[in-house]
């Protein structure tokens, strides 16, 4: 075996990572022991600044073991989170929340800038079924799986409304994690059949969540309150905000092709007011922020030539950004609440797995796709993120009778999801032997394309 890791690191540079990773949460065990639940800005900067410190460390020894720098940012913002050693208190990690909302919108413009119209074609078919069959019986199994599970704050719902709560968590099982997929394929640099699959799926999943969401809503709501009719009025809303999300996307991709050619000056400017300034200006809109970055990058990418100038402006602003947004995540993990409903969500999340694997196999079968994509395709399927958490959310603001322990449990799914899924997705792109060169980090931040979902 070589004595030197990925980017020409020896094992003494390794020993140098950990002996410094040690200091580090030693000066912030004493900072917060010397000044208990401080709340100023110096402790929201020195929150920053130890994310980004000990997610950059620990991303590099996690990489020995082969996992990806993605899990070392999510293990360093459990570990001194709230939840865990309290170096870091909830106030200082919700005070980072804007940090957030720039790495989504990074996210999404470079995610939609990566799927190029030529290379979606040549899998299109098997795309296509994938999606079908992984909306279809996932929901269905995963719902069949929580009515035999029955969690306990369904007991003593009458069948019918446990049936539509089953329904509801079929939606959030079919939910996958954007950010996830872009921090592994990002470091990795991965390119082949199994790359292109993972990006197209999992982008378009996040469309068709939305759809199946309002639809289980519509569908639930009668099982579950008996006195409630069936109603197509959030279809209307739903159509509002997909085709508001892609109009307004589709114009924002023309604006930015069109500046990126007459200027590209100051791209780190522009990209920060589009993270911040346009986000919210779509939520006042009530439009999907995600979808709508997700279509502006398309645009730039599939409509103009300023495709590679466009992701290569965002890999240069993201790439501190992303840690302490994973860094965040990890922090804001409930640990406790894990703890609490481990048995449930340890079933939840195997069946889930296992039907996500299987529907994989079964799909890209039928579709006769490539040899990687037969075995690996479900390698990006397994991870959950923000976007579980937020229909789970949303489920619960609806349904408040059953919500909260509906979402305690999907946050507890989601935990385990979190952790385990970029591994093996990482584990599935080096058995694919698609990962191109070495793989990247801050210390080539040029060179570190975007992680990080929702």
């Amino acid at each position: 075996m070589s004595s030197a890791g990925a980017h020409g690191k020896t094992w003494l540079g390794r020993g140098m990572d950990l002996l410094s990773l040690g200091i580090l949460f030693a000066i912030m065990w004493g900072a917060t022991y010397m000044a208990p639940g401080y709340k100023g800005e110096a402790a929201v900067l020195g929150a920053l600044g130890f994310l980004l410190l000990a997610g950059t460390l620990l991303s590099e020894l996690v990489e020995v073991l082969g996992m990806p720098h993605l899990t070392g940012y999510l293990f360093a913002g459990i570990i001194a989170g709230p939840h865990v050693l309290h170096l870091i208190e909830h106030e200082s990690v919700k005070r980072l929340e804007p940090v957030n909302t720039l790495a989504i919108a990074l996210i999404a413009l470079a995610g939609g800038a990566e799927l190029r119209l030529e290379t979606l074609k040549k899998g299109l078919r098997g795309l296509l079924l994938a999606l079908g069959l992984q909306t279809i019986l996932g929901i269905s199994l995963m719902a069949v799986v929580f009515f035999l599970a029955r969690p306990g704050f369904v007991a003593g719902m009458p069948t019918l409304a446990v049936v539509g709560v089953s329904i509801l968590w079929g939606v959030v099982s079919i939910t996958r994690s954007p950010s996830a997929c872009l921090g592994v394929l990002s470091q990795t640099r991965a390119s082949g059949p199994l790359a292109r699959f993972s990006l197209g799926f999992v982008m378009a999943s996040d469309v068709v969540v939305v759809v199946m969401l309002a639809t289980a809503i519509t569908v639930a709501r009668p099982l579950i309150e008996p006195g409630s009719t069936f109603s197509f009025s959030a279809f209307s809303s739903l159509g509002h905000e997909i085709l508001g999300s892609v109009s307004l996307g589709t114009t924002l991709g023309l604006v930015l092709a069109a500046y990126l050619k007459v200027s590209g000056r100051q791209l780190l400017v522009v990209l920060i007011a589009l993270g911040f300034g346009a986000t919210e200006v779509l939520h006042y809109l009530n439009y999907e922020p995600l979808l709508t970055f997700m279509v502006a990058g398309f645009v730039v990418q599939n409509l103009s030539k300023q495709g590679d100038k466009f992701i290569h402006a965002i890999e240069e602003t993201g790439g501190v950004v992303y840690v302490v947004f994973f860094a965040c995540a990890g922090a804001h993990l409930n640990v406790p609440l894990l703890k609490d409903f481990w048995p449930t969500a340890l079933l939840l999340t195997g069946a889930r797995a296992a039907v996500t694997v299987g529907v994989a196999r079964l799909a890209s079968t039928l579709a006769k796709d490539d040899p990687a994509i037969r075995k690996y395709g479900w390698g990006p399927l397994i991870s959950q993120a923000g976007v579980a958490i937020g229909i789970a959310s949303v489920i619960a603001s609806k349904f408040p009778s059953f919500g909260p322990g509906f979402r305690d449990v999907a946050i507890a799914c989601v935990a385990l999801n979190e952790m385990v899924g970029p591994v093996l997705f990482k584990l599935a792109i080096d058995r694919a032997k698609e990962a191109q060169g070495p793989t990247a980090s801050l210390d080539d931040a040029d060179e570190a394309p975007p992680a990080a979902s929702s």
